[in-house]
């Protein structure tokens, strides 16, 4: 029998702007409940140096996430982790969540879901093809990999790689330049041990009994293309919205984005959009908990006005 649960909000989401949705909602008296899909602290964990959060001049992601769910915990804010979202029916006075556990019947909804990384395109399946270099990197101690993209997350990452003690990195971005910050490119390639490519893609992996031995390389401009000799890739040009269960419900933008009020309400009443899901221009960890504050704020609104 599936077990069916009665919540004021439900906060789909546990990053950033899910979690402090969560405190502002607690702190207001509101019964909630946060539903994640994989753990609390969404990509922030993955982030090794996180130097421009205020209080914290520089700190791992996942020890910033583990902060801000001891602050949820410390408010008996129930979280369930792992939990995968079967259904979502928001229309409804009563909006309903169904789980592959349970159901949720809930007054207003906070959508945080976030965003996803997008997949290297290529024609082959390889393992050794990677979207986290924290939860993926160490076992490339001592060997050459590949990094795709040029932002700050890419040359974030990268060094993070060289720390853990990665042999070399071949850098390829699509772009005629690199979007990383100057002092992040200049760290990153004082090192000695990274290879820069610019306008230049990945077209293919070259396999050897299913493992990697190397990538090919297109010059984009001359179309020139090369077999680079590496033991694994590491991918990092961006992401796609978390929007599959609700596209159909909620205004998006032609991204795919939430196209929220400033107040984070959505077409529906008593639905919210939080953090990186909704359209903006700039997608930080302070602009998602700005959000997440917003949200949990006009959602107590919404519940007393009812």
């Amino acid at each position: 029998m599936t077990d069916q649960y009665k919540y004021e909000l439900v906060i789909i989401g546990g990053g950033p702007a899910g979690m402090t949705a969560a405190i502002y909602a607690a702190q207001a008296g509101i019964k909630t409940v946060i539903l994640e899909k994989s753990v609390t602290g969404g990509l922030v964990n993955s982030t090794h140096t996180v130097s421009n959060f205020p209080s914290f001049p520089s700190i791992h992601g996942m020890h910033l996430m583990e902060k801000m769910r001891e602050h949820v915990d410390g408010l008996n804010v129930p979280v369930e982790e792992v939990c995968e979202l079967e259904k979502l029916e928001l229309t409804s006075e009563m909006k309903t969540i169904e789980t592959d556990e349970a159901v949720y019947e809930t007054d207003a909804v906070i959508l945080a879901t976030g965003r996803k990384p997008i997949p290297l395109d290529i024609p082959v399946e390889c393992e050794q093809v990677h979207y986290c270099a924290i939860c993926d990197g160490p076992p490339y101690k001592n060997k050459k990999i590949l990094v795709v993209g040029g932002g700050n997350s890419a040359f974030d990452e990268s060094r993070y790689l060289l720390g853990i003690g990665i042999k070399h990195i071949h850098l390829v971005e699509m772009m005629d330049r690199f979007a990383a910050a100057q002092s992040t490119r200049e760290e990153l390639f004082s090192s000695g041990c990274v290879t820069a490519q610019l306008s230049a893609r990945v077209t293919d992996l070259v396999l050897e009994d299913s493992n990697l031995v190397g990538a090919e390389v297109e010059d984009m401009k001359t179309g020139k293309k090369e077999m680079i000799e590496v033991d694994g890739v590491f991918v990092f040009i961006g992401q796609h919205p978390n929007n599959e269960l609700f596209r159909s419900q909620v205004n998006l933008n032609q991204q795919g984005y939430i196209l929220a009020n400033t107040d984070m309400s959505t077409n529906i009443p008593g639905v919210f959009g939080a953090g990186d899901i909704n359209e903006k221009v700039y997608r930080q960890i302070t602009t998602a908990m700005n959000d997440g504050t917003i949200a949990a704020l006009a959602a107590e609104r919404f519940l007393r006005n009812r």
